[in-house]
């Protein structure tokens, strides 16, 4: 799949662009700050319906402006698709496809895959837990639509959940459905678990190829899932339900008292070892640039299986953070792709062998094609 075009209305600092761009390599170059990662942004909100920088819509609109647009063109194996997002600072996000009017966020799934990296990505090692659980869910969910869902459904059950928690002490006889919401948590919640573990299931054979290959066979990655709930190696649904279950009977005196559920995907973690060590703890700056970069790359190979399609990769300003040897990787990773690119410096891109390029100099929310 490729992007043919795009346009923006009073999204971030555009007021008005429109662009067709090439269906291999694309170069957003220009200094900092003039709107180059914005361009990246609007196309993986239209992917994920969610941006990768920020959690509020309201961010994302235009300073003085009352609401932002957001239209792509994506070629799929034999058909356009139309995505359109706009939203009003006083409505709700409206979604169309096609020029159909769609209620959920969820109908975005699958019109458009993109894996973003960036030098935010580090996060998913050096941050906490809830950075690699967002990096499952942003990734799973592009590629299953059924766990997006499942993800909403499960943040409306555990509210409700921690809302019981938290009045329980004052009524002592609400503890008497707190069994029908657990179990409703436990059903919803094992589905996302075996979601997770068949993902980190096959990232794990791609990275054990990519990573060879990047470190010249020095190292080897794999990512190690850390479950709340101890399922051990379960994998069927009914039993890690029941697992799930029965953990939220045996706390439940715990869970009163700390007011919250203290248990399932909500609390899950994953670990990145590296030659079976943690990175986070004993890998160097290099080495955990490195380890992201095996990731995303088979995060694209991840969504060409599942979907049958490669998707759009989004270079947010990391070429600079890789050295020579792992940049000609990446060159060399992508010829069969529709790849963003933002860079200060578009020389790195001026190669014999480098084709079908496209160079856009973004200068104050101008762009120009060059």
């Amino acid at each position: 799949m490729f992007i043919k075009t795009i346009r923006l209305k009073n999204f971030r600092n555009y007021e008005s662009l429109d662009l067709d761009f090439s269906k291999n390599i694309n170069v957003l170059y220009g200094e900092n700050a003039q709107g180059k990662t914005n361009i990246l942004e609007s196309i993986f909100l239209c992917a994920s319906g969610r941006s990768h920088r920020t959690s509020k819509d309201a961010e994302m609109v235009m300073v003085g402006k009352n609401g932002y647009v957001v239209e792509l063109i994506v070629r799929r194996k034999d058909r356009d698709v139309k995505i359109e997002i706009c939203y009003d600072l006083n409505e709700r996000k409206k979604i169309r496809i096609n020029e159909i009017p769609e209620k959920k966020i969820g109908s975005l799934i699958g019109n458009l895959n993109a894996v973003i990296f960036s030098p935010e990505d580090l996060d998913i090692i050096k941050d906490g837990p809830s950075a690699r659980r967002r990096f499952l869910d942003i990734t799973i969910s592009q590629i299953s639509p059924g766990y997006f869902y499942d993800l909403q459904q499960y943040g409306k059950i555990l509210a409700n959940r921690n809302y019981l928690l938290r009045e329980i002490p004052k009524n002592s006889k609400l503890i008497d459905t707190l069994d029908i919401w657990s179990r409703n948590l436990a059903d919803v919640g094992s589905r996302i678990i075996i979601a997770r573990q068949k993902f980190i299931r096959n990232i794990n054979l791609k990275l054990r190829k990519n990573h060879s290959k990047l470190t010249a066979g020095k190292e080897s990655l794999e990512l190690v899932y850390r479950p709340s709930v101890n399922i051990c190696e379960l994998e069927y649904e009914k039993e890690i339900a029941e697992i799930f279950f029965k953990t939220l009977q045996k706390e439940r005196q715990k869970e009163i008292l700390k007011a919250t559920t203290l248990y399932g995907p909500q609390r899950d973690d994953f670990d990145l070892m590296l030659n079976k060590m943690d990175v986070k703890l004993y890998g160097s700056q290099g080495q955990q640039r490195t380890c992201v970069l095996s990731v995303k790359l088979s995060e694209v190979d991840i969504m060409q299986e599942e979907t049958g399609e490669l998707p759009v990769l989004l270079l947010d300003d990391v070429m600079s953070e890789l050295d020579n040897n792992r940049q000609e990787f990446l060159l060399n990773s992508i010829k069969d792709i529709q790849v963003f690119v933002t860079c200060t410096n578009k020389n790195i891109f001026l190669h014999d062998n480098i084709h079908g390029i496209r160079f856009f100099k973004v200068e104050k929310g101008e762009v120009v094609r060059q």
